[in-house]
């Protein structure tokens, strides 16, 4: 398809999600659409790293939930003190009018995303000198980590979780807000990681998956060029997860805000299941994933945990290329080459680096 195609297909789609909500029959799941758009996010931002750049992450969670109890602290301490709020939300939990919401909303959204980016990049200039399992049980170990502090910091609610304002009646019902607010975070980081990956960062992060030695040794900055990696998908997270905390609002430290067993694998099946390292593998697995899960949780109660257990197996035994590299193994003049590009992508890159 050529860029003019691409280009209207792109628009088609967006048109086609902001008008989800218009439509009558879809207006009582337009919550299970947020947590699409939820998992989409996931999914992207965990392919910066895993499938990109080939450093399989399980502490991406992290930067979801500090982006999440930064977005509380603020909306929190721009109105009440702890105290205050403490007996507010014991009772009828906090009501703000639309101003104060919104802008308590978008300031610690943007304090939660700023936080994650700093912290990414402080932990990447020295995590991200591990290699292959090293590096992913270090991160698996902030997960926890951060969980267990949040569960021991009073100031954030501890082990009792911390109630977030609830969505002023004036600003419509949460399903058609919280659906628009994460289809625009959703586009916008497809956008930017598009746009990312098709420039000098997308080669160079491609060729630190495909031969980082080799990448060293011909001057390529591999530190600086993965640390940036790590800040971007941190800085989406984060804004995920202040937005997912009043959307679900309450936020417990290891079930929600630090979720390593359920969001934290999630986002690294849903990439693998669509196609890490390409652009719409992470869309598309997510959307399987996602509407997988509601039919298990559906049709299989009692036994959707094991379900999705088998569903893992298969997808990491059966689909190692995911859909997408699925579809480029059989049908590459239509879907486009492997997922794995290998040593030409190296090379490019880093001639353009020198």
């Amino acid at each position: 398809m050529n860029g003019p195609g691409k280009m209207a297909l792109y628009v088609a789609l967006v048109i086609a999600a902001f008008l989800i909500p218009l439509v009558p029959v879809l207006q009582p799941y337009l919550i299970q659409f947020a947590f699409l758009w939820v998992m989409i996010l996931f999914a992207m931002t965990w392919d910066v790293l895993g499938g990109q750049m080939g450093y399989n992450s399980f502490g991406n969670i992290v930067f979801f939930g500090v982006g999440m109890y930064a977005t509380a602290v603020v909306q929190r301490d721009l109105y009440f003190t702890v105290e205050e709020y403490a007996n507010v939300a014991g009772g009828d939990q906090a009501v703000l009018t639309p101003v104060e919401y919104l802008t308590g909303l978008g300031l610690g959204m943007g304090s939660g995303a700023l936080l994650a980016v700093v912290i990414a990049a402080v932990l990447g200039s020295g995590i991200l000198g591990l290699r292959g399992h090293y590096f992913a049980i270090c991160t698996l170990g902030l997960g926890i980590a951060a969980g267990e502090l949040a569960s021991g910091w009073d100031y954030i609610g501890a082990g009792s979780g911390l109630v977030t304002p609830l969505l002023p009646d004036a600003l419509g019902e949460r399903g058609p807000f919280f659906y628009y607010l994460f289809l625009v975070l959703a586009v916008i980081a497809f956008a930017v990681l598009k746009r990312l990956y098709a420039g000098q960062f997308g080669l160079a992060i491609n060729a630190i998956r495909d031969d980082e030695d080799k990448a060293d040794a011909l001057g390529l900055h591999a530190t600086r060029y993965k640390t940036v990696a790590w800040c971007v998908s941190g800085f989406f997270l984060a804004l995920t997860g202040g937005a997912f905390g009043n959307l679900v609002i309450f936020i417990d430290p290891t079930d929600v805000a630090f979720a390593g067993p359920t969001f934290g694998v999630w986002m690294v099946l849903m990439a693998i299941l669509g196609g890490k390292g390409t652009l719409w593998g992470p869309v598309i697995g997510a959307t399987v994933f996602h509407i997988t899960q509601e039919i298990f949780w559906t049709y299989l109660f009692g036994w959707q945990r094991v379900a999705l257990g088998l569903m893992i197996v298969v997808v990491v035994v059966f689909f190692p290329l995911g859909i997408v590299g699925w579809l480029r193994e059989r049908w590459p003049q239509r879907f486009g080459e492997v997922v794995d590009e290998g040593a030409r992508r190296v090379q490019v890159s880093l001639d353009g680096e020198r």
